[in-house]
Parts: structure tokens; C-alpha cells; sequence
């Protein structure tokens, strides 16, 4: 049976347009096969523990990293296009949400707001779901994919991307000391790939502000998995080689920028300070100038609240 899969994955059915899709995806569409190794990430540490797969947020983050590692910034695209239209080539069952159970048209779907509305998610053939949880059987159908897919020179960066993916999501749950999983990383070792690092702590950063800046409150997160706010270190890893939660917080990248340049802090109480050097220099700082003394958004469990002392170091050493 893993044979009839493998020449179902080498058989998908996509847009075959060499004026659209470059030598690099072989003429071809790469959703599909993006969206697949997205979920092949997930069974490889064991985030899929059922046969049933949600379009949710960890699966569209692997997606959005493989089509930015090797698509134009200029051509986007949302998984929203492959996910339900992976039904056409056998490789899973789409499960409707309860109102539009016998009513959902696949050719319909083209935004993730929409998939999620009529779409559960999947569930795949049994035979292929004991497939994905096998380790070996797995990788064969990985390589089957890259071969497929992918020009043999951006094979090796896919396959690097998705083990990025693997290690991220094992680093960030011990960032967040969640030991029920399996720990990939101590968070300390400073030798773990700067990949890896970035891409885990801000996982787990954004994710315990739920997309939201600590400091204006600003939220907008798109459908597609596009998010405002970046994964702030209070003080620099290159100085103390600390991802722990305690010295991070969620910013919107005005605050971002800001913070680090001085011109924001926050104080004992966790309340935004705003240097007076903003009103300087024929700058129009906006809203700005309307957060002092706001009290700054926080994650909800205390274990995860920005460290007073790096926050005293922060003004210290950069605000002014």
C-alpha cells in the first residue's frame, strides 16, 4: 500500500503552467506539497495524535515557511487552496462543521476564514495514517515529494526548513517548560541554529500574548497565519543567551522598534514609560505619546510575566 501512495503523491493534481511556476517547483504548483510537508512536520513530533488533521495554526505556520523559503516575495498564496483540494487526490476526507455537513464545495474555498467555517478538517485513509506515524515510511514519502516537486538543487533547503520546523516547536515547548512532550532542545544551549531559536521563541512568545502588542494592544492576525506583533527580547540574546518567557514580550513593530531604541520602556509596575526625546527632532510620534502609564497586556499565567529585574535593566541600560 505505501507504493500506491507514493505514486499518488507523485501524481497530484496541480497546476502544471511553466509561465506561472518556475524550474525551481518544476513547473508546477507547489501547494500541495507544501501543504503535505506542513503536516508531515507535525506527525514528526507528534502534534497529530489522531487521524484528524484542523487547518490550525501550527499546520499553516509550517506552510507559510516552506512557500517563503522558496517563492518570490511578491507571490502570495494561503493553504487554504491546497488543504481542501488534497480530497481530489485521495490522500484525505474533508470533515464539515456541523452546519454545512453534504454542503461544502471545495472549488468555494479560497481564504482560511472560509475553509474553517465549513471545514473540521481531515481525515486520512488508515492505511496512510499508520503511514505518517512511521518514522521510515514517512521519510519515503517525503523524499517522494521532493523528488517530484522541487529541483535538486533547493531539495537540501526544503528537507533543512523542515526539520527547522520540528526543532522550533520542541524548542519553544521548553521555553514554556510544557516537559509532557518530548524536549528536543535545553533552551540554554547556546549551539542550537539561530533558526531554530528565532523561530521558536517567537512561536512561543506570540502565542502567550495571543497576537496581541503588550503595549499598544494592538491584535490583527490575518486568517492566513499573518501576524502584527514580533517576539521582543527585553534584553538581547547576544548578551545573556536567554529565550526564557520572562524576557520576552509581544510587540507590534513600532513598539518593537521603539523599545529598543530607548524611546519606550516599562516600569516596576508594568506600566509603558515614553521618553520625552519622541516630542524631539520634528518627529510625530502619533499614538505614542497617548500610552504612558498604560498598563501593558500580559500573559495570562504569572510564571509568564516579563522579568522585573531585565526590565530594570532595560531602562537602565537603554531608555532614556
Amino acid at each position: 500500500m505505501l507504493e500506491t501512495y507514493l505514486r499518488h503523491i507523485a501524481q497530484l493534481k496541480t497546476d502544471r503552467s511553466a509561465n506561472r511556476w518556475t524550474d525551481l517547483t518544476m513547473n508546477k504548483a507547489p501547494h500541495k506539497a507544501f501543504t503535505l510537508l506542513a503536516v508531515m512536520d507535525l506527525f514528526a513530533i507528534a502534534a497529530i495524535e489522531k487521524n484528524f488533521i484542523p487547518p490550525a495554526t501550527d499546520l499553516v505556520d509550517n506552510f507559510n515557511c516552506y512557500w517563503e523559503l522558496v517563492m518570490p516575495h511578491n507571490k502570495k498564496s494561503s493553504m487554504a487552496y491546497p488543504f481542501p483540494r488534497l480530497a481530489n487526490d485521495g490522500i484525505w476526507q474533508l470533515v464539515a462543521n456541523p452546519d454545512h455537513i453534504g454542503k461544502i464545495n471545495i472549488e468555494s474555498i479560497s481564504s482560511m476564514k472560509k475553509l474553517r467555517q465549513v471545514c473540521a478538517g481531515a481525515v486520512m485513509p488508515d492505511d496512510l495514517y499508520s503511514f505518517m506515524c512511521d518514522p521510515t515510511a514517512r521519510e519515503a514519502l517525503r523524499v517522494e515529494i521532493l523528488k517530484n516537486y522541487f529541483a535538486p538543487e533547493i531539495q537540501s533547503l526544503i528537507k533543512e526548513q523542515g526539520v527547522i520546523n520540528q526543532q522550533s516547536f520542541g524548542y519553544s515547548l521548553n521555553i514554556l517548560g510544557r516537559t509532557d512532550q518530548v524536549i528536543m532542545f535545553d533552551p540554554e544551549n547556546e549551539y542550537i541554529p539561530k533558526k531554530v531559536r528565532n523561530q521558536g521563541f517567537r512561536k512561543a512568545i506570540v502565542s502567550l500574548y495571543d497576537h496581541r502588542c503588550a503595549m499598544c494592544g494592538i491584535r490583527l492576525l490575518t486568517p492566513e497565519g499573518h501576524t502584527i506583533v514580533e517576539a521582543a527580547h527585553i534584553i538581547p540574546w547576544r548578551e545573556t543567551k536567554d529565550d526564557s518567557p520572562i524576557n520576552g514580550m509581544a510587540l507590534c513593530k513600532v513598539c518593537h522598534w521603539s523599545f529598543d531604541e530607548g524611546l519606550m520602556a516599562v516600569d516596576q509596575n508594568y506600566k509603558v514609560l515614553v521618553s520625552g526625546r519622541i516630542q524631539k527632532d520634528k518627529n510625530y510620534p502619533g499614538h505614542m505619546s497617548t500610552l504612558m502609564d498604560r498598563q501593558i497586556i500580559m500573559p495570562e499565567e504569572e510564571r509568564y510575566f516579563p522579568g522585573l529585574q531585565n526590565l530594570e535593566q532595560h531602562r537602565n541600560q537603554r531608555f532614556s
